[in-house]
């Protein structure tokens, strides 16, 4: 007889699983973005003795004429603090966290972001590119890590060295901001 059975073949999809997550991480994941959410890691991500998870909900349809990457329509940090999770820090249409809106943040909404991550021996730096921007010719990418010193995440300045202090509110960002 003729071989008809055969054993199905991995989906390109199958080799990029995420590592299976605990039930309680995905839980609080979507209790912060929705069913959608997805943990891209979980750890001491910020090396401050706090478990901390990076969550995601990833754009469904990959936007046209830019470079492939990680698209997100909104990430988030959730740290579990005395058995709670909190959210610390989130990418929306602005990038903030308990204390703001990070420097750096375009005035105008931006709907979809280009994520870049590492874990680097100092903690978890992440680069923030919006995909489209209101009248800005180039989007900034805007680098935000754990700054140990204010106990928070919170973006640098354009050479990557200085932390940046929030804003209360979005508007034009005054000069000596950008310098500190």
């Amino acid at each position: 007889g003729q071989r008809s059975r055969r054993s199905p073949t991995p989906s390109p999809n199958a080799a990029k699983a995420p590592p299976a997550v605990p039930t309680e991480c995905q839980a609080s994941a979507q209790s912060v973005l929705g069913e959608e959410s997805e943990v891209l890691l979980s750890g001491d991500l910020a090396h401050s003795g706090h478990i901390q998870l990076l969550i995601v909900n990833r754009l469904l349809k990959m936007p046209k004429n830019v470079v492939p990457g990680l698209f997100v329509s909104r990430a988030a940090i959730i740290e579990k603090d005395n058995g709670d999770w909190h959210e610390i820090f989130l990418a929306d249409e602005h990038l903030k966290n308990s204390d703001g809106f990070l420097a750096g943040t375009p005035v105008g909404p931006v709907t979809d972001w280009r994520l870049q991550y590492e874990q680097q021996p100092t903690g978890l730096a992440m680069y923030f590119t919006p995909l489209q921007q209101a009248g800005s010719e180039r989007p900034v990418t805007i680098e935000v890590r754990w700054n140990p010193a204010a106990k928070r995440y919170q973006s640098l300045d354009r050479d990557f060295k200085h932390f940046l202090r929030e804003a209360p509110a979005l508007g034009p960002t005054p000069e000596f901001l950008m310098r500190q």
